[in-house]
């Protein structure tokens, strides 16, 4: 499932190319219950078209007003809005806040060929991180550091103040091992909260398209699966078989990877037999320590639909609620 926000920054580039005029506009920094979280970003054409959202629709109005000024002028802008209650209820928001955006005009001060460089990478779903510095206004694009932002798609500002990140990487991928119920309603919040999922089973009589759509099935055992194409520090795993003969070769595999979530569905009484067999196999505790089990967060869920809420939200906050270095 494709975000109708993934290839703005392709649509401006297009925009700039025709000579209509670009100009995009990114969060930077919020405070409060802001509409859109820090790295979203609305693109403004010459003609006054627009794309995208910083703000749930609140201020969209007065950035894009700024978004043309800066196309005549050419110069980059850093504004702060306060969004009240008031107008953020009138856009179907709970509350307001405040945000800092900033505004550049394709060409006059972000280049057109960073910003073809920075298209090319996310259509070939690369990780990179646009880097700015709010002073000097310099720009680069960053492939091979800041590991813990890109693992977390967490845009901000380093400790300077001034030297803003905007990280851009594929999908977080969620190999889903056991084509079960659970499954089924897992894979679509999934997709709606932004991942990519994969269903892993041999059994095709439920791994199959009629139970699971046109998403990336595997009919190889979990462990084969999982070794050709092995699980990094973007992937969550997650097991729902309830057979050892599937999940444990499969947890194995998983242990032994990057992957920064491993769950596995099973009673506390099986996820002990688990850990038995874990430390039979040779694990230490530090790893053994690395599966959530029972699965999931506890939130008193009973149907396949609220254990797969409780399971994302699992994955979301191990993603989430950790400090960046």
């Amino acid at each position: 499932m494709q975000s109708k926000f993934d290839n703005l920054l392709q649509v401006a580039s297009q925009w700039h190319e025709k000579g209509i005029g670009a100009v995009i506009v990114t969060v930077v920094e919020t405070w409060g219950s802001a509409p859109r979280r820090v790295g979203s970003q609305l693109i403004v054409s010459g003609d006054g078209h627009m794309e995208g959202s910083v703000s749930g629709g609140c201020v969209e109005g007065a950035v894009v007003l700024e978004a043309l000024e800066s196309l005549k002028d050419g110069k980059t802008r850093v504004l702060e809005y306060g969004v009240s209650d008031d107008d953020a209820f009138a856009v179907g928001l709970a509350c307001g806040g405040k945000m800092r955006v900033l505004v550049e005009p394709v060409g006059k001060q972000m280049p057109q060929n960073l910003l073809r460089e920075l298209v090319d990478a996310i259509a070939k779903h690369k990780s990179v991180i646009y880097e700015i510095n709010i002073k000097t206004l310099q720009r680069r694009l960053v492939y091979n550091d800041y590991e813990d932002r890109i693992r977390r798609n967490r845009s901000g500002f380093k400790e300077d103040e001034i030297t803003f990140l905007n990280v851009y990487s594929p999908k977080l991928k969620i190999d889903i091992v056991g084509a079960v119920h659970i499954a089924q309603a897992l894979v679509p919040i999934a997709e709606i909260a932004g991942f990519s999922p994969r269903i892993i089973d041999p059994r095709e009589s439920f791994a199959n398209r009629e139970r699971f759509g046109s998403i990336e099935i595997s009919n190889d055992l979990p462990d084969v699966a999982l070794t050709k194409t092995k699980p990094n520090y973007r992937t969550a795993v997650i097991l729902l078989t309830h057979d050892p003969k599937l999940d444990d070769p499969a947890l194995h595999i998983a242990l032994q990877s990057e992957a920064f979530y491993i769950g596995a569905l099973g009673s506390k009484k099986t996820h002990q037999q688990r850990i038995n067999r874990l430390k039979q196999a040779g694990f230490t505790e530090k790893q053994i320590d690395r599966v959530h089990g029972p699965i999931g967060l506890n939130i008193g869920a009973s149907s396949p639909e609220e254990i797969a809420v409780s399971i994302l939200s699992e994955v979301i906050a191990t993603l989430r609620l950790v400090k960046l270095c």
